[in-house]
């Protein structure tokens, strides 16, 4: 094989496995507020705007890894949505690849969680995050917010054949788009975990985005989460 081939071989099958790897890193992905910054500095379109979501990418400052911002319509109301995202503990029955999930503490406005994933094509990764929620009343509804980074630290030790993720920050930002819809924003800078190039890390982060979307798209629609009653104070945990 030509070196020119095995090149693009190799990048075509490291692509087909961390595609689907990082969806479910994107999703679990429930740094304090101020910690991700949102600004509307240096976002460039990178994903098009199909399925009525944009994506765009940012580099971060001494990092080869890009930041990704995407922004999309999800046709259920904000408070049905955030408790998808807000389900975790039942991750593996709708995410693809997850195969356990834990609550390791509630720890006054923050919690604390574990998710391990199984890609079956690669060695297992797994993470330890601490999100913080917030909500607040706007005119068409609720608002809801949540912001996670690493806590590796607080979870289980890390296991042989087991590729810990270390780098895994971000922001859900869940917007009334009147009574029925919502508009979604969703930030995430995050590695995959084990020697993989950043150019690579970076596409699977941008392809990964869509797959989240979709998942909570079709996830929402379960008549369970239309029953969850909208919290009347600002909600601190997941």
């Amino acid at each position: 094989m030509a070196l020119g081939a095995g090149i693009m071989y190799h990048r075509a099958v490291h692509q087909r496995i961390f595609r689907g790897l990082m969806s479910i890193f994107l999703a679990g992905s429930p740094t304090v507020f101020a910690a991700v910054d949102s600004s509307d500095e240096g976002w460039k379109l990178a994903g098009g705007r199909e399925n009525n979501l944009a994506i765009y990418s940012r580099l971060r400052q001494g990092s080869p890894l890009k930041e990704f911002k995407a922004v999309g319509a999800i046709d259920a109301p904000t408070y049905a949505v955030c408790a998808v995202i807000d389900d975790f503990q039942n991750y593996p029955k709708f995410m693809p690849f997850m195969t356990e999930t834990r609550l390791i503490k509630r720890d006054g406005d923050s919690m604390i969680g574990y998710q391990r994933l199984s890609p079956k094509i690669c060695a297992d990764r797994d993470y330890t995050l601490r999100v913080w929620k917030r909500s607040w009343p706007a005119s068409d509804g609720r608002v809801f917010m949540s912001q996670w980074f690493p806590a590796n630290e607080l979870g289980p030790p890390e296991t042989k054949g087991v590729v810990r993720v270390k780098i895994c920050e971000g922001k859900w930002l869940l917007e009334p788009d009147g009574a029925i819809k919502t508009r979604a924003t969703y930030f995430i800078y995050s590695d995959t975990g084990g020697p993989l190039p950043s150019f690579i890390a970076n596409h699977v982060s941008l392809t990964g985005i869509s797959r989240l979307f979709a998942a909570i798209r079709k996830q929402v629609k379960d008549p369970k989460y239309a029953v969850v009653a909208p919290p009347s104070s600002v909600s601190a945990s997941r």
